[in-house]
Formats: C-alpha cells, sequence, structure tokens
C-alpha cells in the first residue's frame, strides 16, 4: 500500500494518520472521541473492571469500523489518556 499524502489549504503536505487500535487498558470512556468522529469509527463497549469485588464492568471506546476512518486525527487531539495508536 502506497502512503496517502494530501494538501492542507495553505499548500503544505498532509499525511493522514488512521486508527489501528483503541487500548482499553488506558481508556476510561469518556467518549469524547466517540462525539468528535464524523465517520462513526467508534463504538462503546462493555469491558469487565480487573477488581476481584464484583462483577462489575465498565465503558471502553472500541473500534466499531476503522475502514471508515479518514485519518483526521481528531479523536487523538481529545483524548486526554492517549490509548489511541495509528
Amino acid at each position: 500500500m502506497t502512503n496517502v499524502v494530501g494538501q492542507t489549504r495553505g499548500g503544505k503536505p498532509w499525511v493522514p494518520t488512521f486508527i489501528s487500535n483503541v487500548n482499553q487498558d488506558v481508556c476510561i470512556g469518556c467518549g469524547r472521541c466517540y462525539k468528535v468522529c464524523s465517520r462513526n469509527v467508534f463504538d462503546l463497549v462493555e469491558r469487565e473492571c480487573d477488581d476481584d469485588e464484583d462483577d462489575q464492568v465498565m465503558m471502553v471506546m472500541n473500534i466499531a469500523d476503522g475502514d471508515d476512518c479518514i485519518g483526521c486525527g481528531a479523536c487523538s487531539r481529545v483524548c486526554t489518556k492517549r490509548c489511541h495508536e495509528f
């Protein structure tokens, strides 16, 4: 696969960064990336907590349709935990 190189309105080269993974061990499920993504790439899913106390679950982000990612990087810019990998 060849690299995709675009151009900004100012004429500078721009290389998109496509999402490949969300680190669910770091993700807190805040939903910021979900809200900022215009392409429905993310989905909120349940993950069991590591605590042995109760059968608690927490919500974390998952990639629902990575092929629809346009590489804008908005998800990583709003993520406070930096759990997105490209």
